[in-house]
């Protein structure tokens, strides 16, 4: 059988596979209620036309952005690759009958590893730090809004956006106000909103005050109005700091190591606890969390949502659906007010948190399994327009394919021994790139966050060690040959 015709069966097996698991074995996207579990017809998810139209390279790594354990996942996601490449190689190097060209094979293909080790660190580049265009809610709930009460701008020694770019993704994704809950201090937070208020840019989504006290367990201080420094302090100092100006106070991730009680922290007087945090390797194992919503019901502590947000990881999943009625017509002061009200109150028919839900949930004991299982997962999920996507992209590279196939001249000129170090000099400039991006911000938020500093410094090692290493193949393997 023809190189061809092989293309031609497999890209037709290939697009029956991806009917049929969307069609037949369909998982569709919606929006979960986090306490109850429950679906939410009153918010839809909008899919931008972007997406739909590079499908097939935008939808699989979102969906891997989105796992549960996502920086674990894409790390197997390695050795999987790793695995098949090598097993791949095998079956080759065995169905080759002279020594000398078997040799000559393996010797190829053992260089080209660092390579592909190069293109996945790349990719996992893209997928943590990149926006990519991400499916936004659509929110059809009557007197309903969606409110962050966790997230970090450069201002915080952990965090990779400006306060600017945080304001863009939350009004990019839905919201309709948020906090910014820096580490240890909220001095900048409280200019940004002094600068908001003041009209300086839009009031819509509303920027409030909040910081993220490292006191014996996280703890987010809402509604901050003044500017003091909680350096020092104990929880109790730091609470009591917050409720002489009328705050709020939220345990985040709690599960995160038990450190205290969780009566020690209702006798603390807290309002609430986290009930769920979509940060990198925060997901709630479901004894825990089973253990925290059991516990707050029984003592009237409200529960939330923490999208902890730091300008790079997971992008958005989670939102606090805060019922207000009349929330256009209220002034920023009120807006802020009503919101903190319905965290004070304790009510929880107030407060909804939302879960974008596009899997099953799985612990990490299946991580091993968890590429399969997550592209499995990701073909369950597609729509006609998305599968439709998916086949015209298949039957162009099969054209593509089809037409070098036919050319021993082009066979040469793009040759996988040729193709795969090019990529790799690609994948290493982006990576250059990247890293100076970062590295021009050091100086504008010095003494704050610690992460440009910190990975434009791996960037530019990563990136240059592979940018001499593929260059270095691509040399001997098409410019001197």
């Amino acid at each position: 059988m023809g190189l061809s015709n092989k293309l031609k069966y497999a890209s037709t097996l290939f697009i029956i596979c991806i009917a049929a698991i969307s069609l037949f074995f369909h998982f569709p996207i919606h929006i979960a209620d986090a306490i109850t579990l429950e679906a939410q017809p009153e918010y839809e998810i909008h899919i931008s036309l972007w997406r739909i139209l590079f499908e097939p390279i935008l939808g699989i790594l979102l969906f891997f952005n989105r796992s549960l354990y996502a920086l674990a996942e894409i790390q197997v996601l390695l050795y999987w690759i790793l695995a098949l490449y090598i097993i791949y190689c095998l079956i080759k190097a065995i169905l080759i009958p002279d020594a000398q060209s078997r040799k000559k094979f393996i010797f190829r293909q053992l260089a080209n590893i660092p390579i592909v080790i190069g293109l996945w660190f790349a990719i996992f580049a893209v997928i943590i730090f990149i926006p990519l265009p991400n499916n936004t809610i659509v929110n059809n709930a009557p007197n309903t809004i969606l409110v962050t009460t966790h997230s970090h701008t450069e201002f915080s020694h952990d965090g990779l956006m400006s306060q600017e770019g945080l304001w863009k993704w939350h009004k990019r994704n839905g919201f309709d106000a948020f906090f910014i809950t820096d580490h240890n201090h909220h001095d900048r937070t409280l200019d940004f909103v002094e600068a908001q208020r003041n009209h300086e840019f839009p009031i819509e989504p509303l920027v409030m005050c909040g910081e993220e006290f490292s006191g014996s367990n996280h703890l987010s201080l809402l509604g901050l109005k003044r500017k003091f420094s909680t350096k020092g302090f104990a929880d109790s100092t730091a609470i009591d700091s917050v409720r002489a100006g009328n705050g709020v106070v939220i345990v985040n991730h709690w599960f995160d190591g038990e450190h205290m009680s969780l009566d020690y922290y209702k006798n603390s007087d807290v309002d609430g606890f986290e009930i769920e945090n979509t940060a990198t390797d925060r997901t709630y194992e479901r004894v825990v969390y089973q253990r925290i919503k059991d516990y707050c019901e029984h003592n009237r502590l409200i529960m939330n949502g923490g999208l902890d947000f730091h300008g790079y990881g997971n992008v958005c999943s989670l939102w606090n659906a805060f019922e207000i009625p009349g929330w256009q017509k209220l002034n920023p002061a009120s807006k802020e007010e009503a919101i903190l009200n319905n965290i004070r109150s304790r009510d929880q028919t107030k407060l909804k948190v939302l879960l974008y839900k596009d899997r099953p949930y799985y612990s990490k004991k299946q991580l091993f399994l968890s590429p399969l299982f997550t592209v499995i997962n990701y073909f369950r999920t597609l729509n006609v327009f998305q599968v439709i996507s998916w086949v015209i992209w298949t039957l162009l590279f099969m054209i593509v394919m089809h037409r070098i196939s036919s050319s021993q001249k082009l066979i040469k000129l793009f040759s996988h021994d040729r193709i795969l170090p090019m990529k790799g000099v690609f994948s290493a400039l982006f990576m250059l790139v990247l890293g100076m991006v970062y590295y021009s911000r050091i100086k504008q938020v010095a003494d704050f966050t610690e992460m440009y500093e910190e990975y434009s410094t791996l960037l530019f090692y990563i990136g240059s060690v592979f940018l001499i290493y593929s260059g270095l193949v691509s040399f001997f393997r098409i410019i001197k040959k």
